[in-house]
């Protein structure tokens, strides 16, 4: 660190002046608190439904968890496809002239184009999550509780999600 900056922090000289521009943000800070709805009442209390146990500590030493590695390859693997798809269907529009043409010429890439990595990655997914990341049952649904208000279950992917990403319209593509 440098010897100025250093001082100037561990420095117990006197305060200095305030600068105008300081004083403006102080005033402003100010009437927002005067105005604030929450201005001399005590903040809630945020309840705490858990208790850390030693298993917890130990589990976080070894690393990120098997369901969160897995959820990060195909976070990156359906970004790789996109961008490859991506990358594809604005070429196919530049080399192909004729709206049909390319509608055609784009079915049959989305077709051909090949998610058996990715879809098993997205099976393994759906099969060990609720093991891995000990969910909860949900006694009315029976079925697991549902993460952050979706179902923890991933659709695999195929022609069609290719499609209502990337559009058969060469107007589309080249916008």
């Amino acid at each position: 660190m440098d010897p100025k900056t250093l001082n100037e922090i561990m420095s117990q000289g006197p305060t200095r002046a305030e600068t105008p521009q300081e004083r403006r943000d102080r005033e402003t800070l100010e009437a927002d608190l005067a105005s604030s709805p929450v201005h001399g009442k005590p903040l809630p209390s945020r309840l705490r439904n858990f208790r850390p146990d030693p298993e917890s500590g130990i589990r976080a030493l070894g690393g990120p968890a098997a369901w969160m590695r897995r959820l990060r390859a195909i976070e990156d693997a359906l970004d790789q496809h996109e961008r490859q798809l991506g990358e594809a269907w604005r070429t196919l529009a530049e080399e192909v002239e004729d709206p049909e043409e390319f509608a055609a010429g784009w079915r049959e890439l989305a077709d051909g184009w090949s998610f058996a990595s990715m879809n098993e990655l997205i099976e393994r997914h759906n099969r060990n999550f609720p093991a891995e990341a000990r969910l909860a049952m949900d006694p009315r649904t029976r079925d697991f509780v549902r993460v952050n208000g979706r179902s923890y279950l991933r659709e695999p992917l195929d022609a069609q999600w290719i499609l209502a990403r990337f559009p058969a319209d060469r107007a589309a593509a080249l916008s």
